[in-house]
């Protein structure tokens, strides 16, 4: 699927709204937005909790439809994908990180990280030779037999974004990436992604409530009470 993807725009939103609860007692999670967003843009979505941040990520990721409005997903109406399409979508073409890591600790680092590829149908030698690049390019190459249950907090985050970008995802989706980190260990982790998007020419969105990511950012989304504006430098 990937190969027939043109990523140059690779989300577009179209008067897209979210309101949730009964008729006569519902509430505007998300007024209608519209806005879109490139291959090789690090996005900063700026907002305090419950502003709407992670509604805008999970409806631009198909996790929940719309309640008005269209949405583009790589040049493709997201409700016209089947549900399998989007789940393979998902494991090929997107890259999630969270503020909690959801590393297993039963398995290595490298095992976590090998996870998502049989999703992704990426051959094992290759997935293999991806991992251990990725884990010497983010200094965690000596990790790579560890539990996760040994890790610091940077080193487990390390991780996560690691299994994010092993099946070459075009779009990265981080929520609240740094919430369960030092302020050191989630700048790193920040400075990581922001050279990570420049090298390899990725769309990277970080939601965030923190200020101090937007020295990153190539474009900053500032979103309050489900009402998001762009940002102007």
């Amino acid at each position: 699927m990937k190969n027939n993807i043109d990523y140059s725009e690779l989300i577009k939103l179209r008067d897209v709204s979210k309101t949730y609860g009964s008729e006569g007692n519902d509430r505007n999670a998300l007024n209608p937005v519209n806005i879109s967003l490139h291959q090789g843009e690090f996005v900063l979505l700026i907002g305090p909790s419950g502003s709407g941040k992670t509604t805008l990520l999970t409806l631009v990721a198909g996790f929940q439809p719309t309640t008005g409005g269209d949405i583009f997903l790589f040049n493709k109406r997201i409700q016209s994908y089947s549900g399998r399409d989007l789940q393979r979508l998902r494991a090929s073409s997107i890259g999630f990180v969270f503020q909690q890591f959801h590393l297993l600790e039963s398995l290595s680092v490298i095992e976590n990280i090998l996870l998502v590829t049989k999703f992704a149908g990426i051959e094992k030698g290759v997935a293999i030779k991806k991992a251990e690049d990725l884990l010497n390019r983010f200094d965690v190459g000596h990790l790579r037999n560890s539990s996760p249950v040994k890790l610091s907090q940077g080193e487990k985050q390390r991780i996560a974004v690691i299994r994010a970008l092993i099946n070459d995802a075009p779009l990265i989706i981080a929520d609240e990436p740094t919430g369960n980190l030092s302020t050191d260990q989630g700048m790193a982790i920040i400075r990581l992604l922001k050279e990570f998007v420049t090298s390899e020419n990725k769309l990277v969105i970080v939601a965030s409530h923190d200020e101090r990511i937007a020295e990153f950012a190539d474009r900053i989304l500032v979103i309050k009470d489900g009402t998001l504006k762009e940002r102007r430098s």
